[in-house]
Formats: structure tokens, sequence, C-alpha cells
């Protein structure tokens, strides 16, 4: 097979690289195009520009394939956990016994908030996001690090367990503080999503009881969240990242990107779908009805993929998991109800299963989150949560490249051409 791609021109005849990635991914290397012809690829949406060499992860949609440094998920999720998958993806090699010791550590030991950041939680409306307050502290939280702020890059270790582990205490203190609730601290006995629990839902002198399936469950939320490829968020973190900005700062602004409802909203959009079947006195099967016609405007939430066109593999292994917390923890909720209604019916009705609309990893793990008692405003939080890992991973990629250009786009202007300037008085 030829290495190169040839393209015709003005009459001129032009070759480019061709590039094959380690799992025979092929592109056309057009970064000279421009430099030797003048002509820039117009791509809206990046749907089919490949940004960066990347080592970290590795997704066939096709196939329903996810593998974080050539583990797969499935393996990662039997095997592993959170703390050591995000080992995995920021260093690039699963962790000797020392090394994840050494790293559960720095989570433990850098979990607490400096006490001066409690005055910026109390600057806050009541009524503010969780992802708003989530993305401006983590930008606060740099300002107690100089070195961070200097670019000074011989504490990324440290800074990088401490982002993973605060961005949980932050989630814990801005959700109490928006309920009315006192700040409740973090334990250095507990584990790392045993301990976002704590803080989310126990009281001063009533700890919270963590029952092991539900730790599982929700630990397991956050490593199939590690890191997806180059979504949107991570996008943005590499794009900020290039332009040397500090760690804090690039992922405060994937923060920002994954609050977005076509990004990481789709999980509280489930609940939103089921809320709204639930008030109009229907069991699913109306919704169901209405979704197959295409004038009804109606739509499944959580059904289906942008990147998977088969099934979803996080899919899968969180439902398992999500069969399990709701046989343990006995909920009675018309909301799941209708929820497990809508999964059976979508697995089984040719409509759907012909068109590979099978539920994806946000149907259960918005069920799961519910369950739990989890408000819906907290939903992304949780996902940020658990795409720090890989938000990190990638800047770090960005930052030990010697190579590394400043992320700069370019665009086909579309606008008026040359304009004259018109005076006040003459202006209609």
């Amino acid at each position: 097979m030829s290495n190169q791609a040839k393209l015709e021109l003005d009459g001129k005849s032009y070759t480019l690289p061709v590039v094959i990635g380690t799992e025979d991914e092929k592109a056309v290397d057009v970064s000279a195009l421009r430099a030797d012809t003048g002509y820039i690829t117009l791509d809206e949406g990046y749907g089919n520009t490949g940004a960066c060499k990347s080592k970290i992860t590795f997704i066939d949609g096709e196939k329903g394939i996810l593998r974080y440094r050539g583990i797969s998920i499935e393996e990662l999720a039997e095997k592993s956990s959170f703390v050591e998958t995000a080992y995995l993806i920021i260093y690039g090699h699963l962790p000797t016994s020392a090394e994840l010791q050494k790293f559960s550590d720095l989570l433990t030991s850098n979990q607490n908030l400096h006490e001066d950041m409690k005055y910026h939680f109390e600057g806050f409306p009541s009524s503010s996001h969780p992802m708003a307050i989530l993305s401006a502290m983590i930008n606060a939280a740099s300002c107690f690090y100089p070195d961070l702020m200097q670019g000074d890059r011989s504490h990324f270790d440290e800074h990088a367990a401490r982002l993973i582990s605060q961005v949980r205490t932050i989630a814990a203190f801005s959700y109490r503080k928006s309920v009315g609730k006192p700040i409740i601290y973090p334990k250095n006995g507990y584990k790392f999503t045993a301990n976002f629990l704590h803080m989310l839902f126990s009281d001063p002198y009533d700890d919270y009881e963590i029952k092991p399936e539900v730790a599982r469950a929700l630990d397991l939320i956050f490593l199939l969240h590690a890191d997806h490829e180059q979504n949107c968020s991570t996008s943005t973190v590499r794009m900020v990242a290039s332009s040397q900005a500090n760690l804090y700062a690039s992922c405060s602004a994937g923060v920002c990107a994954l609050w977005g409802p076509l990004h990481g909203g789709a999980n509280q959009a489930v609940v939103e779908m089921l809320q709204q079947i639930h008030a109009s006195g229907d069991d699913g099967s109306k919704f169901i009805a209405a979704a197959k016609d295409k004038a009804s405007g109606k739509r499944l939430m959580g059904f289906g993929h942008r990147v998977y066109k088969n099934h979803d593999p996080r899919a899968k292994i969180i439902k398992k998991s999500c069969d399990e917390v709701l046989r343990s923890l006995k909920i009675d909720d018309p909301l799941l109800n209708i929820a497990v209604k809508l999964e059976e019916v979508a697995l089984r009705d040719s409509y759907f299963v012909e068109r590979k609309l099978y539920p994806n990893v946000d149907f259960y793990s918005g069920i799961i989150m519910r369950a739990l008692g989890i408000p819906v405003e907290m939903f992304t939080v949780l996902f940020a949560i658990g795409r720090m890992p890989g938000w990190i991973a990638n800047y770090k990629e960005i930052a030990d490249d010697p190579k590394g250009r400043i992320c700069r786009p370019r665009q086909v202007y579309v606008g008026q051409s040359l304009n004259s300037y018109v005076p006040m008085s003459t202006r209609k």
C-alpha cells in the first residue's frame, strides 16, 4: 500500500504523507498543505480531522472497542479500580505496588482544600450550578500554589494527584452549600470513592453508611469515564494547554466544555426524560411509540452513541452494576421502573435493534446516580471527577512534547469583502 496520497489542485499534483496508527487507523497528513498549495482543509466540527497523535486511548466505534493504554475497558472494569486506572492513564503503565501506594498517599495528603477556599464558596449564591462552582474553584485553587503559576513542572506528580483528589472535595462542598448543609471534611481512612460519598451524605455526628456495592458502582462510573479520546472537553484541555497555561486552568476549561448539554449533560437528560414520562402518567409505552415517529419530536435519551455504531462497551459493563445496586437498595422509584421498561423494550424491539439504538453508558449511570440519591444537577460534576485523569494525561502529552505548538485553527472567511467606514451623520 502506498504511504502517500495524491492531490490535484489548479493543474498541479501534490503528494501528501499517509500516517498509520498502531491500530491501523489511517490519516492523510495535511500539515504542509497551506504552505505548499495556499489551500487549507475545511472540516466544520472537526469530525474528520485528527488534531494530534496520542498514546492514551483507542476507540473503534464500529466494533465497540475502548482501551486505555492498550488495555481493554472490560478487563480494567473487572480487575482494576479508578485510582489504579487513573495512574495508568496519566503515566502510561500499570503501577507497581510501591507506585500505587505512593500515588494513593499523594491523593490522601492533598485531598483537603486550603482553608481560605471556604471564603470563595461563601461568595456563590445557593442557587449556583455545581459545574459553575467547580470550574471557578479549580481555577481559584491554583492561586495557592505559586510554582504552578510560574510554569514550574517539577511538582507535576503532586499537582496531578491534588487535582484528582480535590475535585471531589470541591464537588462535595458545592453540593453541601446548595442544600444548606455544613461542609464535611474528607477522612484519611476512606478510599477515594467512599470518601466522596462520605463528604456528600454524612452529617457532622452521623456518618453515611457506605455500602460496598454502592461505592463499587460509583467507582466504576468514574473508571468508565476516565478518558474517551478527543471529545469536546478533552480537545479543549489540549487547546488551552498548548498555550502553556497551567494544569488547573486547562482542566477548568475542560469543566466548562463538559458542562454543555450536548456533551456531559447526557445522563442528566436521561433522568429529565424519565421525569417527563412520569409526569404525563405514562409508564413508558406511549413515549416509546412516539419515539418511533419522527414527526413527534420525541427522542429516547441515553440510547445510541455518536461514536459507537454498535453497543457502547461501557454500557455492557455498567448494566450489571446497575442491576446489583437496584437489587441492593430495594428502592421503589417510579422513574426507575420506567427506565427498566424502556430498557427492556429497546433491547428487543426491532425498530431500535435494527438501528442499533442500544442503551449507552449515560442511560445506566443516570439510573445509578438517581438510585444513590445524587441530585440531577450533580450528574455532570461526577462526570468531571471521572474524566479528570484523562484531561491530566492529555495535558501531560502536550506539555511533554518538545515540538509542541500552540493550537491555532484556520478558517474560511465568508463575511463582507473590503468595506468603508461610514460617518455617523450619514448612516441610515
